[in-house]
């Protein structure tokens, strides 16, 4: 069982929803970005993705796209993307990296793979690669030990979610709603249909992203779903933040806020 999968299960075991949070990796430097991570784990986060900063991210929507400009200006690379890694897992805390799959394929997918699981990685989210095109990664994250984790959209036929959800482990991601990353007034309406088409097809956790901006909406959200996975929430407040303590105490505020919420939730609904 991965550490994702443990994670999971001991959330479900204490009645409630998995927290599952994201920073970009060398934001606001590479040193502020293990820090906020850090806080952010010590806080309540169960799960944390570790964003490996890209030129092109399509997916992305405004916060995140500026702060990994930012990563990227101050000269992030894999190898601090990595070190990220590291410091997670080193806290005990599962750290997924959330990539497109351009920067892996000019790294070499078996170094990635290799390199990943020596950081003490636990496996991807690549929300630019379809499974028809994983092969390569899928056969590297199994000779690792890492988990495939890819995107369900509320688009997605029944025949594309089953696909998608046969080729994910750790857990599946559901995004919630269509359009790129950034925090909303409102849960989508269409997450829990999404989660519940999903669940018709595999018995690992759902986990749903994109728009979740307080604990409100994550309680919300932790009715239905095994996971809530908050972002651009978290980056919003690095970039607000006048001073970098000041953002370390936001992040670390904001973490403790969701945690308390999915507790007070209690556990997900199951039934589709």
């Amino acid at each position: 069982m991965s550490s994702v999968a443990v994670a999971f299960d001991q959330a479900a075991a204490e009645g409630r929803a998995a927290v599952i949070g994201y920073l970009p990796a060398g934001f606001p430097t590479v040193a502020g970005g293990i820090e906020a991570a850090l806080a952010m784990a010590r806080c309540g986060a169960d799960i944390i993705e570790v964003g490996l900063p890209y030129s092109d991210p399509l997916m992305d929507g405004p916060v995140i796209q500026e702060a990994v400009h930012r990563a990227l200006t101050g000269g992030v690379h894999v190898p601090d993307v990595l070190r990220t890694v590291e410091a997670v897992a080193g806290a005990g805390v599962p750290a997924l990296v959330m990539t497109y799959w351009n920067p892996v394929d000019r790294y070499g997918v078996q170094a990635f793979a290799a390199d990943l699981a020596a950081a003490g990685g636990s496996g991807l989210i690549t929300p630019d690669l379809t499974p028809e095109e994983a092969d390569p990664w899928l056969a590297a994250a199994a000779a690792h030990d890492l988990d495939a984790v890819f995107l369900a959209a509320v688009s997605s036929t029944q025949e594309r979610i089953a696909r998608i959800a046969a080729a994910c482990r750790g857990f599946v991601y559901a995004a919630s709603l269509m359009g790129v990353t950034g925090v909303r007034d409102a849960v989508s309406k269409d997450a829990e249909d999404l989660v519940g088409r999903i669940r018709k097809h595999t018995t690992i956790p759902v986990a749903v992203g994109l728009g979740v901006r307080d604990g409100i909406q994550a309680a919300q959200v932790a009715r239905f779903a095994d996971g809530v996975i908050v972002g651009s929430a978290f980056v919003r407040r690095l970039l607000e933040a006048r001073r970098p303590a000041d953002g370390i105490a936001a992040v670390a505020g904001l973490a403790a806020e969701l945690a308390a919420a999915v507790r007070a939730q209690g556990a997900p609904e199951t039934t589709s």
